[in-house]
């Protein structure tokens, strides 16, 4: 934790980007096995890195997984699990993965809109819920920043659940981000890399450093 913001590093592929980042005071390190992303991981590099990394902050990111794969994730050491999936995903999917690892470790990041309702349901299934930004096209890792406001107004209407922003934060705006949205939660990726999957160090000691001194935290 710095000046009391939790931190999330995601799209980690390298041990030494999640050496430095834990170093600098990350309390979760996010490792993608979506396929299509260009930040994913193997299963071999993705056991190695669980063994490696603390236990209590290995984060499982993916989109709309099967309960069958989630089972076998759940068997490579992760901690807590970070799925991005569309609004039309069933109650059943919704209920099978908290089933498996259960509404304290599931992070729920709905693929939502700027002109699409919240959908309350969700929060009968997760304690945690990750506002990406919106593209028609992927599944967050995007670069783009989202609607700090409306985070802000649903993280204060739905205060009972832990809210983490994301969408294209970095050194050049994570100050700004915290004090428009109010996050107490973060999570940082494309924003610090010099290539997806590839952590900038400069870049990453950067926002630590901003963050550090950032006002509304």
């Amino acid at each position: 934790m710095v000046n009391g913001i939790t931190v999330k590093v995601c799209g980690i592929t390298r041990l030494e980007d999640a050496e430095l980042a834990l170093e600098l005071g990350a309390d979760y390190l996010g490792m993608i096995r979506y396929p299509k992303s260009p930040r994913c991981i193997d299963e071999a590099t993705a056991r190695d890195l669980c063994n490696r990394i603390p236990a209590g902050k290995r984060v499982f990111v993916d989109v709309n997984t099967g309960t069958d794969e989630l089972e076998d994730h759940a068997d490579l050491g992760f901690d807590a699990f970070q799925i991005h999936f569309d609004l039309g995903m069933s109650y059943a999917a919704l209920a099978g993965w908290s089933g498996i690892v259960g509404t304290e470790r599931l992070w729920l990041a709905p693929r939502l809109p700027a002109d699409e309702p919240f959908p309350q349901h969700i929060m009968e299934f997760a304690d945690t819920v990750v506002a990406d930004t919106h593209s028609k096209d992927a599944y967050g890792g995007t670069g783009k920043v989202g609607d700090w406001g409306r985070f802000s107004e649903l993280a204060t209407l739905y205060q009972h659940k832990r809210w983490i922003l994301a969408g294209g934060l970095g050194p050049d705006n994570i100050a700004a981000a915290i004090e428009q949205s109010g996050a107490r939660f973060v999570d940082i990726n494309s924003g610090v890399e010099s290539s997806p999957g590839i952590k900038d160090h400069a870049k990453l000691r950067a926002v630590f450093a901003t963050l550090s001194q950032a006002r509304g935290a």
